[in-house]
C-alpha cells in the first residue's frame, strides 16, 4: 500500500505523514527533503536560483521514482500534483489523500512559519492571502481528484 498526501502549502502534509506512517507501520518520505538531500539545494534556494519550471522538471522526475516503492506514506510538495500530470501518476500508483484547509487557515500557518515556501517568499503581509485564495482556486480541481479527503485541522484517516 501506498499514500500519497496532497494538499495545499501548510496543510500538514509532513507532520500528518510521519504521523500517519507511524500507526500504520510504513515508511515515510517527504518528496521536498528528498529533493534536498538528492540534489543538495534547499527548495527555497533551488527555485531562487534555476527557477520554478526546473524545480518542477526535477521534481516530477523524482515522483516517478516512488511508482515502485510499497508500505509507504510521502508527503507532495504543495504544487507537486498540478503539474506534468503528476496527479493522474499519483492516482495510478496509490491512494491520494487530500489535506484541505481553509484560506484563513493557511495563511495563519504561512504567518507562523519558520519556513517560508518559495511561491510566498518575500510577500509582505497583506499579499499572503490573496495570493493563497488564487492559488488554492487554481489548485483545488487537482487536490479534489484523491480518492481520500479530510480535514487537514484534524486528519484522521477513515
Amino acid at each position: 500500500m501506498k499514500y500519497y498526501l496532497v494538499g495545499y502549502m501548510y496543510s500538514g502534509k509532513s507532520t500528518f505523514g510521519r504521523r500517519l506512517a507511524a500507526e500504520k507501520g510504513m515508511d515515510f518520505m517527504d518528496l521536498d527533503r528528498t529533493f534536498e538531500e538528492l540534489y543538495h539545494y534547499t527548495v527555497p534556494r533551488f527555485f531562487n536560483q534555476f527557477g520554478e519550471k526546473a524545480f518542477r522538471q526535477l521534481e516530477t522526475q523524482l515522483l516517478r521514482t516512488t511508482a515502485d516503492l510499497d508500505n509507504v506514506v510521502i508527503a507532495t510538495g504543495g504544487g507537486t500534483p498540478c503539474h506534468s500530470g503528476n496527479m493522474d501518476f499519483i492516482l495510478e500508483h496509490g491512494i491520494a489523500v487530500y489535506l484541505r484547509m481553509g484560506v484563513d487557515d493557511i495563511v495563519a500557518r504561512a504567518l507562523r512559519s519558520r519556513n517560508p515556501r518559495p511561491l510566498l517568499h518575500g510577500l509582505p503581509e497583506t499579499d499572503l492571502r490573496p495570493i493563497i485564495e488564487a492559488q488554492m482556486k487554481e489548485r483545488e480541481g487537482v487536490y479534489l481528484r484523491a480518492q481520500i479527503i479530510i480535514d487537514g485541522n484534524n486528519p484522521v484517516l477513515p
